[in-house]
């Protein structure tokens, strides 16, 4: 016959409350874990033998590390020995990051990459996340007319990011050449906070006007008027068209990712703290971290000295840097870290303060 046990009153009453705590324990484990997103992995995809995104790139995922603890890596084209090389138009180390990654940031001109390197890049837009581009990634490939990849040079490419390579107004010295002023019915938007216009040396691309118009929904927040053209009598080409928009594009998975795009990126306009704010705030915005960013504008200092050599083809890009020596530190696993990255809670915090500063000025 089996026996029947019974529990004193107070035991059962001791392991209700035992639950009902494990149970609040879990819950507000789950909301701090709602409350700290995963750390975004940005990878910076550069590549380009005239404007110096070696330089550039490395230093606005320098920031990204610093002020928001994000996981950041950068990709570049190399020599034969290891050394940067943005000559080097056949190749872009480290695409497979692009798996792993939430946001690819673009800046690559005229590139022809094998197909166990182009794969990476498919895979990764095929997803619908998030993308950054600066100026010649409007012309981000070149692929011969026999390759599978071809329709990147044009077409796709401006489906993606809303505009392919056209025309520019001309390169004319080494004065600014571009002046640029917001949209007005665009001022209140989060990528615009804190900048201001100013004059950059980027020469201005034609990308709307006359007979060509941005692609999609792209949706114009920044305008460039050139201060000195090669088309000042052609009607096609307007000395007026914008420079930074937003977009998104649909993937074959059938998501939809947001795209903030500018067509700047000369390695002098990224000495003006607005160029440095324009592309953090498009890389927040783009991530939907609209939140992160005060109405003030981020913060923009340098991690160290910026001082990139000029815009250039040929050996004008500084010889003799490895990736380790470029990045600091960041997931090359070579390099040595020279700075110190917040940490979740700091980050958390830097956002609380964001918050707080916003709601004030909305007071005031």
């Amino acid at each position: 016959m089996r026996q029947r046990i019974t529990y004193p009153v107070t035991h059962v009453v001791r392991f209700i409350v035992v639950l009902a705590i494990g149970f609040a324990v879990a819950a507000t484990s789950s909301s701090r874990a709602d409350e700290c997103p995963s750390v975004p992995h940005v990878v910076f995809v550069t590549g380009d033998e005239e404007y110096r995104s070696e330089e550039s790139m490395p230093m606005l995922a320098q920031i990204l590390q610093r002020d928001y603890g994000f996981r950041t890596t950068v990709c570049f084209s190399l020599d034969s020995d290891g050394f940067i090389d943005p000559n080097n138009t056949k190749s872009i180390s480290g695409l497979e990051e692009l798996a792993e990654a939430d946001l690819m940031v673009l800046f690559t001109r005229f590139r022809d990459l094998p197909p166990e390197q182009m794969e990476h890049f498919l895979a990764y837009v095929e997803t619908g996340k998030p993308i950054v581009g600066f100026r010649t990634a409007t012309h981000a490939f070149k692929f011969p007319a026999d390759s599978p990849y071809r329709e990147w040079n044009l077409e796709k490419i401006a489906e993606l990011v809303g505009q392919h390579w056209i025309t520019h107004h001309g390169h004319h010295g080494d004065d600014p050449l571009t002046a640029v002023s917001l949209i007005e019915d665009q001022r209140q938007h989060p990528v615009l906070r804190g900048v201001e216009p100013f004059e950059c040396y980027s020469w201005l691309y034609h990308v709307d006007g006359g007979k060509h118009s941005l692609r999609g929904d792209s949706q114009p927040l920044l305008m460039g008027r050139t201060l000195k053209s090669s088309h000042e009598d052609n009607p096609d080409y307007p000395p007026t068209t914008p420079v930074a928009w937003t977009k998104t594009y649909q993937a074959a998975s059938g998501q939809s990712g947001r795209v903030f795009f500018t067509t700047l990126g000369h390695p002098y306009d990224f000495k003006h703290p607005s160029m440095r704010r324009l592309g953090l705030q498009g890389i927040l915005w783009a991530l939907g971290r609209e939140d992160d960013i005060p109405y003030e504008g981020v913060s923009v200092d340098t991690v160290g000295e910026f001082d990139p050599n000029n815009a250039g083809f040929g050996r004008q890009f500084k010889q003799g840097v490895t990736p380790a020596e470029r990045t600091l530190g960041r997931t090359q696993p070579q390099a040595t870290s020279t700075f110190r990255s917040v940490t979740r809670r700091e980050a958390r915090r830097n956002r609380r303060r964001a918050r707080s500063t916003r709601r004030a000025r909305f007071v005031d």
